[in-house]
């Protein structure tokens, strides 16, 4: 899985170069950002695409040294699956 990592966001894109799976995480602060939105199209959906969507945003964070504050109901409940990944997530916005 070729992931394209933005500053905000992480998007898979089929051959046609069309967005298939993306997650956005717009800054809430400096050090916080807001998990907005998974997106996984139809045809790829219970392949483990938005698992890997979340895990590359959760490394991505760790890596920055920012938290994730999710507010898109997949996320949430990723964060709660993951408990591996508690450090990089935040209850509050900010």
């Amino acid at each position: 899985m070729n992931l394209i990592y933005g500053d905000n966001e992480i998007q898979l894109k089929n051959e046609n170069d069309e967005v298939v799976a993306e997650v956005l995480f717009p800054n809430s602060t400096d050090n916080v950002v807001n998990i907005t939105r998974t997106f996984v199209d139809p045809s790829l959906r219970g392949k483990g695409v938005a698992n890997k969507l979340l895990e590359a945003v959760a490394i991505k964070l760790r890596e920055e040294n920012k938290k994730a504050y999710p507010t898109c109901s997949y996320a949430v409940k990723w964060f709660e699956r993951h408990n591996q990944y508690s450090d990089v997530y935040s209850d509050k916005p900010y």
